[in-house]
């Protein structure tokens, strides 16, 4: 086995670019429903100049000029709005493409947390934690999710549990803070099955509830084999469900072994059969930064032929997902804050330029192309898996971007400044850390 070095998991700043605007070309089905459904909430007919900005760090300041929530390169049509940026950094909005926003005990008092040993245990102390909040599902998460709009998050992909001890209240408490927050931020949610979906009597029937509720953009799943100790009956369930529904598919997959990679075959063989290219996604895959070389180039052509997208949320060096090989074959691959403030865990802060951060800090990146490609997983790596044009500054793209004090990319990575404004659909949604 061939180890793989932590720079290269995200070497090729230009490679890495090529294949993003490959990816962006190239428009799925569900992209262009998502492209539809978020042009629809931008202000049509309005226009504004943001003054004085330095797109991506360029040396020169320009006049950045929005018509009806995207970039316009024709001049400012008469009576447009003006607002001053002083010179700031315009960076891309950046993307969560995987967070559980119904966990969160974010705005609330400090939980202490028990020692556990494995994912029944956190499943445990999940149920426990839900019990004691006396706020709802629907206020902690709106408080977690508005706290990432500030932060220059554009969009989310939200895996919401579903099992019996909930039934559809951490769905339903989603699916409330995204309605909340619709003017200023993008929400894709999951409704996953984090106690299992064979294992859990009733589970089965409240994703089939979900699916057909109409709140949900995808059907998840856990662990099939080391958790679930039933792949295929779940497996089958969970691609039975999105197959009648019209939805997509976001599996969890921890194993690191074998099993990992039995059940990634598995996810494989199933998009094939019922043609569903485009609506799969695998979060954290930790089987695959083990796999040689030749392993791994393997499994990425197959995943990148039936565009089955995957998410990390890069919790350390070896088990970040090697991004830059797999973008070669075309797979789209996001970044994500997974858990915050939960019963799994006191950290998080569903920062995503901390996460970018994070993201060099682990693969121990230093040039700035390396740094540079960091900010693209963040940004258009997780547009990608979640169907959305890239906030990339080219004319028609979303106006979604954050002014920021400092010289471009490289620095803001590392010194992770405030973010003065933050605009979505061309509209001011935040401004010094609070919303507006």
């Amino acid at each position: 086995m061939t180890p793989l070095s932590r720079r290269g998991m995200l070497a090729g700043a230009a490679a890495l670019a090529g294949t993003g605007a490959a990816l962006s070309a190239g428009t799925t089905a569900a992209a262009a429903d998502a492209d539809a459904r978020e042009a629809g909430d931008r202000g049509r007919g309005k226009a504004v100049v943001f003054r004085d900005v330095r797109p991506l760090g360029a040396r020169k300041a320009v006049d950045l000029t929005v018509v009806d929530g995207r970039i316009s390169d024709r001049p400012a049509p008469k009576g447009a709005e003006v607002v001053e940026g002083g010179g700031r950094v315009a960076l891309p909005s950046l993307v969560d493409a995987h967070i559980h926003p119904d966990k969160t005990t974010w705005g609330g008092s400090w939980v202490t947390r028990k020692p556990a040993s494995g994912i029944a245990d956190y499943v445990a102390q999940d149920v426990e934690l839900f019990k004691s909040q006396q706020r709802p599902v629907g206020e902690r998460a709106y408080g977690l999710m508005a706290h990432a709009v500030t932060r220059g998050t554009r969009a989310m992909r939200a895996h919401a549990d579903v099992a019996p001890a909930y039934d559809l209240a951490g769905l339903e408490g989603v699916a409330h803070a995204r309605d909340r927050l619709r003017h200023a931020l993008d929400v894709q949610i999951v409704a996953f099955p984090q106690h299992g979906v064979v294992r859990t009597p009733g589970t089965a029937e409240l994703l089939e509830e979900a699916a057909r509720s109409g709140l949900v953009d995808f059907i998840g799943g856990i662990d099939p084999i080391s958790f679930d100790h039933a792949m295929d009956e779940q497996l089958d369930l969970v691609f039975g469900l999105a197959d009648r529904h019209g939805v997509g598919v976001d599996i969890h997959l921890h194993d690191r072994d074998e099993k990992g990679t039995k059940v990634l075959r598995a996810i494989i063989d199933r998009t094939r059969a019922l043609s569903l290219q485009g609506k799969v996604t695998v979060s954290h895959v930790f089987c695959l930064p083990n796999l040689s070389d030749g392993d791994l180039n393997t499994m990425a052509a197959d995943l990148g032929e039936l565009d089955i997208s995957l998410t990390t949320v890069a919790p350390n060096e070896s088990l970040v997902l090697p991004i830059a090989r797999l973008n070669e074959h075309g797979v789209r691959v996001g970044l994500g804050s997974d858990g915050v403030r939960d019963a799994w865990s006191p950290f998080g802060n569903a920062d995503m330029l901390h996460r970018t951060h994070i993201l060099g800090w682990v693969t121990d990146v230093r040039l700035d192309e390396e740094l540079t490609d960091c900010y693209r997983v963040g940004a258009h790596g997780g547009a990608d898996v979640m169907g959305l044009r890239h906030a990339d500054f080219a004319p028609g793209a979303p106006a979604d971007f954050v002014l920021v004090r400092g010289e471009g990319i490289p620095q803001a990575i590392v010194d992770m400044p405030q973010r003065d404004l933050v605009v979505h659909g061309g509209r001011v949604v935040a401004r010094d850390g609070e919303l507006v």
